[in-house]
């Protein structure tokens, strides 16, 4: 089995609603991903995936929908105020927990076919979330 990483790294705002700690406020990270990607067979470069391929297509996708962006949950009574305002927003089902994120990586990363098995976020240089589906081997 045959596994590669690539690493991006962001900037974006967020806020927990229902949330009684700091992170309840408005506030932002410096984040970093990782999303790592296996498979058994290599192609004809002997390569599982391009990393270039990787940077460009999630790359994009980052920095389209999160880079400098607030993160928000659906129902935050601060979005309309935001919108009004021109504010890049991203608009979440859930809560925009270092969870939630790691998640919607793994799934746009599906979305673009990639084999992708795992995605850890660091919030912090000291806090990291990871999301892999069930049954996947952790490394």
């Amino acid at each position: 089995m045959f596994r590669v990483a690539r690493e991006f790294k962001f900037c974006y705002g967020h806020r927990l609603l229902d949330y009684a700690g700091k992170c309840r406020h408005l506030h932002g990270h410096n984040g970093t991903a990782v999303i790592i990607l296996e498979g058994e067979a290599l192609d004809d470069r002997g390569m599982l995936i391009d990393f270039t391929d990787l940077k460009n297509v999630m790359g994009s996708w980052v920095d389209d929908n999160l880079d400098h962006r607030m993160l928000l949950r659906r129902d935050d009574p601060v979005l309309p105020a935001l919108r009004a305002l021109g504010e890049p927003v991203f608009e979440m089902d859930t809560n925009p927990t270092a969870e939630a994120i790691a998640r919607l990586l793994f799934d746009a990363a599906a979305a673009h076919h990639f084999p992708v098995v795992e995605v850890r976020l660091w919030e912090t240089d000291s806090s990291v979330a990871t999301y892999a589906p069930w049954g996947v081997r952790p490394c």
